[in-house]
C-alpha cells in the first residue's frame, strides 16, 4: 500500500482568521472550516446554543453572554468577522421594528465592536439575514447598515444565497460582504440569480454609499430530493401521529391540498412531503408542499413554527413532525453531535441557524480568495 500523501493545491493556501457573533450552535463556522478558515472567537447569549456549539467545536473559543458586555479589545486579531444577527424584527413574520427593534437592533452591537477594534478592525465582514431586511423601514434599515459599514472603512455587496441550490429546503437568505480594500474593477451589478433588480436598483438609487460587486455566480449543481434527507421510519414508531390526529389533519386539508394528498396516496411507491400549519381566515389549517423541497425551516418554539411530514403511497398516509436529523441534513449539517440537548431545542438551534454549504459556498468563491490575494506571496511559501 502507498502510503505516500499527496498534497492538494489547498493545503499550500494559508488559513484564514474568523470571528463568528451571534455563532448559534456554531453553523457558520461549519461552513468556513472547509474553505480554510479558523474561528477564534465566538459568542451567543442562548445557553442551549452553546451546549450544542461545544459538543461539537469544544468550547475553546466560545463566549457565552450578552453582546453588548463586549468590547473591542476582547475580539482577538482575524480577517473576517461574521454576524447572522437576529432576525425577528426584519422578518416579514415577526414585528417589522427593524434595526430600532430590541432583538434586530443588535445590529449596533455589533458595529460597535468594530469600532472599538480601531485600526485592527477584520479585513472583511460578513452579514447574513432575511430578505425581509431589504424592505424593512421602506429600505431605511438597509441603507442604514450599509452607511454604518462605510463609515467603519468598509466597501458593501449583496447579494441573495439560497439553501435550495445545495439541500430540499427553500431558503433564501441576504448577505451583506464589507471589505476594507475591495478588489479593483469589481462591478458585476447586472440582475442575476444572486443580485435582483431590487439590488441593482439600490446601487444606483445611492450613488454615495460605497459600493462594489464581486462576481460571485450561484452554484450549478441540482440539489438531493426531499426522499434523501428524510429518516425512513418503521411503521410501529411512536414518532408517527395517531389515527385520530391524522384524521384531524387530513380533514383541515383544503379540497385542492386534499386531492394533492390523494394522489399520493395512490401511488405505488411511498413519497414524502412536509407540511406547515397555517392561519386562513382565523381557522387553523395543513397546507402540503406540492414540490420536493422541505419550506424554510423556523425557530421551533411552538407547534405553529414546526414543520410536518407526510409519507403516503400503497394506500396509506403517515403523518409526523420532522426529526432533529432532518433538521440537521436540511441545513447541510449532516450528522451533527445533538445529544447534548433535548430534541425540540436541537430544532430550536438548527431552525435558527444558517445553511451550512451556503456559507461554504461564500467562503470558497468569495472570501478565501479575495483575502488571499491581499496576503504577501511570502506567506504561501
Amino acid at each position: 500500500m502507498n502510503d505516500t500523501h499527496v498534497v492538494s493545491p489547498e493545503e499550500h493556501l494559508p488559513r484564514l482568521r474568523a470571528a463568528e457573533f451571534f455563532a448559534g450552535m456554531g453553523l457558520v463556522r461549519a461552513g468556513l472550516e472547509p474553505a480554510g478558515f479558523d474561528v477564534r472567537f465566538a459568542n451567543d447569549i442562548e445557553p442551549v446554543k452553546q451546549r450544542l456549539y461545544s459538543a461539537n467545536f469544544g468550547d475553546e473559543d466560545f463566549r457565552l453572554g450578552d453582546v453588548r458586555d463586549i468590547g473591542g479589545g476582547d475580539i482577538p486579531d482575524v480577517d473576517v468577522a461574521s454576524a447572522s444577527f437576529p432576525c425577528t424584527d426584519l422578518s416579514l413574520a415577526g414585528n417589522r421594528a427593524g434595526l430600532e427593534g430590541s432583538e434586530s437592533g443588535m445590529f449596533w452591537e455589533f458595529a460597535r465592536i468594530l469600532d472599538e477594534m480601531g485600526e485592527r478592525r477584520p479585513r472583511a465582514v460578513l452579514l447574513e439575514n432575511v430578505l425581509g431586511f431589504a424592505t424593512s423601514h421602506g429600505g431605511k434599515d438597509l441603507e442604514a447598515a450599509v452607511f454604518e459599514l462605510n463609515r467603519l472603512g468598509y466597501s458593501c455587496d449583496m447579494f441573495v444565497g439560497d439553501a435550495r441550490w445545495f439541500v430540499p429546503q427553500s431558503r433564501p437568505r441576504m448577505f451583506i460582504v464589507g471589505l476594507a480594500h475591495p478588489p479593483e474593477g469589481a462591478e458585476a451589478w447586472g440582475p442575476s440569480a444572486v443580485r435582483p433588480d431590487w439590488m441593482w436598483r439600490f446601487r444606483f438609487d445611492h450613488p454615495d454609499a460605497r459600493l462594489h460587486a464581486y462576481p460571485i455566480a450561484s452554484p450549478s449543481t441540482e440539489p438531493p430530493e426531499l426522499s434523501s434527507v428524510v429518516e425512513k421510519l418503521e411503521a410501529e414508531d411512536e414518532r408517527w401521529w395517531v389515527p385520530d390526529r391524522v384524521a384531524t389533519f387530513s380533514s383541515s386539508l383544503s379540497s385542492l391540498q386534499r386531492r394533492r394528498l390523494d394522489l399520493m396516496i395512490e401511488r405505488a411507491e411511498l413519497q414524502w412531503r412536509t407540511a406547515y400549519r397555517r392561519t386562513r381566515a382565523r381557522v387553523a389549517v395543513w397546507e402540503i408542499r406540492s414540490d420536493e423541497l422541505a419550506g424554510c425551516l423556523r425557530t421551533a418554539r411552538g407547534g405553529s413554527s414546526k414543520q410536518a411530514v407526510v409519507e403516503a403511497g400503497r394506500g396509506k398516509v403517515r403523518v409526523r413532525w420532522m426529526t432533529p436529523l432532518e433538521y440537521s441534513r436540511l441545513q447541510g449539517a449532516g450528522e451533527f453531535v445533538l445529544s447534548s440537548v433535548t430534541p425540540n431545542q436541537a430544532l430550536f438551534g438548527l431552525g435558527d441557524g444558517v445553511c451550512v454549504p451556503v456559507i461554504e459556498w461564500i467562503a470558497d468563491s468569495y472570501l478565501g480568495p479575495v483575502l488571499r490575494d491581499q496576503i504577501p506571496s511570502a506567506a504561501y511559501a
